[in-house]
């Protein structure tokens, strides 16, 4: 719309701040313009007995194994299972992984996520161009254990991050070395002193579209810390069939990765589902909990819990669809609130906004409703019932996502 409009709901969730019954929001173009309490201005849009909540995000997942839904479940061998994703991405015709990448948006879109975090494997990343109806960190991945693998890994990536962006861009790059098993130490260290070059770069002139975002498989599995430590194992197997196996080239423990990438710019641990509760996680670090796809593959219990009470950050995100049934945020944000019932309901909702924009480095555009961020958000029928907590009734209840707004526009609207 030209003009400046305002909308109100029974509930309006910034995230930021207390939820504001019958509260108004104002939108102006692309941007929020203010967010008021009950009476202060007249809406010209009221959307009834809903919640309106910041657009979600999802911190983790691999939009070009969207067509992989169904067609290898996970089991407690996680090798087999690596295996079974091996095998189909070496069958797919050419042009599969750029289709499931535009489907894998859409899904994520049409059930209210505006902001992926998308690890981009070798055969998606060719014309990598995910459709604008969302915003999306692009972490290119790069697998190179075997000492003569390093260079052209990092060739890869330094050719992946010098690709053409700017402020306006809703795609930001990014690299992931894929996991402590897979990836040679030095490639670990390449990427995370271009991390921190490229951190202190974009601190000094103020664009902090500049900073190169990093994301790490870590800590995955108990397998991977018994190769990490003893260099044993499923792992050892796996990776010698793929000629890819080479101890000398492994760190030491997690530990020793998590302190490489201090300091660099805004780097993701995706699952942590075995670290050590006391691990000292930097301040630029965020831990990505993927929560059906570590009950899917029958993992101990996830250190969520210590990590929340020591004042770290969590994103959540749902994996690829290799994994998980669907890229549907609030499905895995209530599964969460089903069986940690403890974890208050408004930091479930922070997990999957605002936490899951600043783990990507988008804080100041998107993942809560403020004033001067984009009108990123999503509109979520209610139960006709009273309640003290309004982010607890999102939770409990099994509505979904009817509406969306992305950067002032509906791109979702199924009253």
């Amino acid at each position: 719309m030209a003009q400046p409009w305002t909308l109100t709901a029974r509930w309006l969730i910034p995230v930021d701040g207390p939820p504001l019954p019958g509260g108004t929001l104002t939108i102006a173009g692309e941007r929020i313009a203010a967010i008021e309490p009950h009476g202060q201005r007249t809406p010209d849009l009221d959307l009834g007995s809903v919640a309106v909540l910041p657009g979600f995000v999802n911190a983790h997942t691999h939009l070009d194994l969207t067509g992989m839904r169904g067609r290898c479940p996970p089991t407690p061998n996680f090798t087999d299972w690596l295996r079974g994703v091996v095998r189909h991405r070496r069958a797919r015709v050419p042009d599969l992984p750029a289709w499931n990448v535009f489907d894998g948006v859409t899904q994520a879109v049409r059930t209210g996520t505006t902001l992926l975090g998308d690890i981009v494997g070798a055969e998606a990343a060719n014309g990598y161009r995910p459709p604008e109806c969302c915003r999306v960190v692009a972490f290119r991945e790069l697998l190179g254990l075997p000492f003569e693998r390093i260079q052209p890994a990092w060739e890869t990536g330094v050719r992946w991050v010098k690709l053409p962006t700017d402020a306006t861009s809703l795609v930001r790059r990014g690299l992931s070395p894929h996991a402590p098993y897979s990836v040679h130490q030095l490639l670990f260290r390449q990427v995370a002193s271009r991390a921190r070059q490229q951190c202190a770069g974009s601190r000094e002139v103020g664009r902090p579209h500049l900073q190169l975002p990093v994301a790490i498989h870590l800590a995955e599995t108990r397998a991977e810390l018994d190769l990490l430590a003893e260099h044993r194992g499923p792992f050892v197997e796996f990776l010698t069939a793929l000629g890819a196996w080479n101890p000398d080239g492994l760190v030491s423990e997690p530990e020793q990765l998590i302190e490489m990438f201090a300091d660099a710019g805004p780097v993701l641990f995706v699952h942590g589902n075995y670290l050590d509760p006391a691990t000292a996680i930097p301040p630029n670090a965020s831990i990505v909990y993927c929560p059906r796809t570590h009950a899917a593959f029958g993992h101990a219990p996830h250190p969520l819990r210590e990590f929340l009470q020591r004042g770290l950050r969590v994103a959540l995100g749902t994996d690829s669809l290799a994994s998980n049934p669907d890229l549907d945020m609030l499905a895995e944000a209530r599964f969460l609130h089903r069986h940690c019932p403890d974890v208050p309901a408004a930091d479930v909702l922070r997990m999957m906004t605002l936490s899951g924009a600043e783990a990507l480095g988008w804080e100041a555009e998107t993942g809560s409703l403020t004033p001067g961020k984009s009108a990123d958000l999503v509109v979520l029928p209610l139960p006709d019932v009273d309640v003290v907590d309004p982010c607890a009734l999102v939770l409990q209840s099994a509505k979904s996502v009817y509406m969306v707004l992305f950067r002032g526009g509906w791109t979702v609207c199924d009253p």
